[in-house]
Order: structure tokens, then sequence, then C-alpha cells
């Protein structure tokens, strides 16, 4: 695939990311919580906690960390995990009716649908994580040319090392907080999201 080919498919990513997994999850969250619809804003508040590995890999790559293609895969798995997996929430939004469930619905079999798609388009790409020398390629500094943007904009002043210490304590603080998941409430609550 040329270069301009690649670009285009980034930023074409990149727009589908923000619509699908930033502003139609937030504007179902405001839904959900004026209907006073506690299963929906329950997923959703879970599923923003698994979409912060998103945000943290957008800053790992501002900062160039090859790492960053790898935390960018796992989120693009992990978050139509979250929208599924839970058996008792799943329940309870079937047992609901009307416009906000539709709109759930036809949202999470749409991210789920664009994040297995941009994991498919990454996958080639999952080299670049090798080292620094591979992240230098012209092919890997695309995928990152998107963070470069935000960090012009929002990060003018901010240097490349803090950006990095800053991403990398957040995905420390991520990792511990998936294992305790993993470890301990995983074992006892199932796939049960209230424990009941």
């Amino acid at each position: 695939m040329s270069l301009e080919m690649l670009r285009t498919l980034v930023w074409t990513d990149c727009r589908l990311a923000l619509v699908f997994l930033v502003f139609f999850p937030l504007g179902l969250l405001v839904w959900a919580i004026i209907e006073n619809a506690q299963p929906i804003s329950r997923l959703l508040v879970i599923y923003w906690r698994v979409a912060s590995l998103l945000l943290i890999t957008m800053y790992l790559m501002m900062a160039q960390v090859p790492l960053s293609f790898v935390t960018l895969f796992l989120a693009l798995l992990l978050v139509p995990v979250s929208l599924w997996f839970w058996v008792d929430l799943n329940e309870e939004i079937d047992d609901r009716r009307g416009k906000l469930k539709l709109a759930l619905t036809s949202w999470r079999w749409a991210t789920t649908l664009f994040c297995l798609m941009s994991a498919a388009a990454l996958s080639p790409y999952l080299g670049c994580a090798g080292s620094k020398t591979a992240i230098a390629a012209d092919q890997c500094q695309v995928w990152l040319e998107p963070a470069y943007g935000v960090a012009a904009i929002a990060h003018a002043s901010s240097g490349v090392s803090r950006i990095n210490i800053l991403a990398t304590l957040a995905l420390v603080l991520y990792g511990f907080y998936f294992g305790y998941f993993l470890l301990f409430r995983l074992s006892k609550q199932g796939r049960s999201a209230t424990g009941y």
C-alpha cells in the first residue's frame, strides 16, 4: 500500500474513531442519565473505563513509544468485549423498549465492527512496536500523525519527555486496575457487572 493510501486510511480511521468511540457513547451516556436507564448507564461507564486505554495510547503515540501500537491493538479488541461481556446488563438491556435501546444496540454493533476492522487494518503494522528504529519507518510514522496533530493543538508547550512520563504512568495504573479486575473481580463476579 502506498503512503498516501495509508495516510488516507489512518485519518479516516481516526475520524470514525471520534464518531464511534467518543461522540456517540458520550451522547448515549447523557441520554441514559436523563432517562435514568441504570443498566445502560452502567454499561457505558464500563465502556469509558476500558476505552481510556485509547486515550493513553494517543499520548504514548505523541511520545513515539513503540508499545503504543500494541496498546492500540489491545484497546481495539477490549472495547467490543466490554460492550457485550456482561450477562446481567445484556439481559436488563434486552428487557427494555424504546429509542434509547435501539440507539445503544445500533451503536454497539457499529462499534464492534469498526473496532474489529481497525484492528485488522493495524495488524500488519504491529512490527512498528519492535523498537525505536522500527517506529521511525515511514509507514509507522503515518499511524502517529493524528497523535502529532493533537499534540500540536493541545500540548504545544509540553515536552515529549513529560508526555512520555505521564502516558507511561497512566498505562501502569491502567495495567494495575486491569490486573486487579482479572485476578480478583472476575473470579468472584464472573460475567456479572453488578456482582449479583
